[in-house]
């Protein structure tokens, strides 16, 4: 089979390689999609503490199973499934009460675990038994599939800020993660939902995401464009969906009194700080939400979102290459050129 191995910052090698066998408890996928996230540009850019080269790295997996190890229950060949990202421990206090995004001993496909951005990936056991297959409706697109773990993630983050009829919401960050946002928050009814990019090319691109306002915010000022939009009342939910401090900073500024802000993008370890006026929270009752990856009900949600259409996953692909393109394909989300970049595997049977 071929597989992009991570051999170092800046370095992918494309490689033909055994296809993994299958031991006792493993189950064998054959990859249709990954989709390349910003994290695969981080680990391509600068490495990763999980990720030991040479490694294949790749997380938003669809697939098929093709191959059952001894023992294993509840998965068949033929399957459609979905990767969970998370394998946690099972038995801490936050696994018991369904987080295991937040498991202590956490560990991930496409970073401790070969991934997706190869034409096979194993799950080894212990991602088996802690359920980390996703089995999906017979008819979904597996393209499309690839999208699930990243709307996952959008999805723990509106739990948080519970988007009511009616509500305005401000979504800084045009790209991927942002235009879901957009489609989760036309689910929760909101009622005016405004987009935010310093790239007047991403805000192009969104235009598919059928936000309200475009709001191009390195040519005219967000804080007077947002005031002018809301009667000088400020939003009431804003979502960072951008690694920007600076914009984290102007959350604080435009949102409405009882507001919620979501600070989805996390920012580089070398300036994880920021001003944060703390009176704004105080006396406007503002709730401040940090979120993290999600948990495995949260893919439930998410393929259940895409395979009815409630979120249009085709429109936010881009671009479809083959895996001998890994590198172009992260380039082109580097740059924003790609609004979702998906590499696709050839059918093997």
């Amino acid at each position: 089979m071929k597989a992009a191995f991570f051999l170092g910052p800046g370095k992918i090698e494309v490689r033909e390689v055994d296809r993994p066998q299958v031991a006792e408890g493993e189950v064998l996928i054959r990859v249709a999609a990954c989709a390349i996230c910003g994290t695969d540009v981080r680990i391509f850019q600068h490495g990763h503490t999980h990720v030991v080269p040479p490694q294949i790295t790749g997380h938003e997996i669809a697939g098929e199973i093709v191959e059952v190890g001894k023992g294993v229950t509840g998965y068949q060949v033929g399957d459609k499934v979905a990767v969970i990202t998370v394998i946690s421990c099972g038995r801490c206090s936050y696994c018991r009460r369904g987080w295991q995004n937040l498991c202590p001993e956490q560990k991930y496909i496409g970073y401790d675990y070969p991934g997706g951005f190869a034409e096979y990936m194993k799950m080894p056991k212990v991602g088996v038994d802690r359920g980390n297959l996703l089995v999906l409706p017979p008819d979904i697109d597996l393209l499309e599939a690839s999208l699930i773990e990243p709307l996952s993630c959008v999805i723990n983050g509106q739990s948080y800020l519970r988007v009511g009829l009616g509500e305005t919401v401000l979504i800084i960050g045009a790209g991927p993660i942002g235009c879901m946002h957009v489609a989760m928050a036309k689910n929760q009814g909101a009622g005016k939902i405004f987009l935010a990019d310093l790239s007047g090319e991403r805000l192009q691109l969104a235009q598919r995401a059928g936000a309200d306002v475009y709001i191009h915010s390195a040519k005219e000022d967000l804080k007077s464009r947002i005031r002018e939009l809301t009667g000088n009342l400020g939003v009431d939910v804003v979502i960072v969906a951008a690694s920007s401090g600076t914009a984290q900073e102007q959350a604080l500024e435009l949102v409405a009194p009882r507001g919620r802000i979501s600070l989805f993008g996390g920012l580089p370890k070398d300036k994880p700080t920021i001003l944060f006026n703390s009176n704004i929270v105080h006396y406007k009752e503002v709730g401040v939400f940090g979120v993290f990856a999600s948990h495995a009900s949260q893919y439930e949600e998410a393929a259940k979102l895409i395979h009815a259409r409630r979120v249009d996953a085709k429109s936010l692909i881009t671009h479809v290459l083959p895996l001998e393109k890994l590198m172009e394909g992260i380039e082109l989300v580097r740059t924003g050129q790609a609004l979702k970049a998906v590499i696709a595997m050839e059918e093997k049977r």
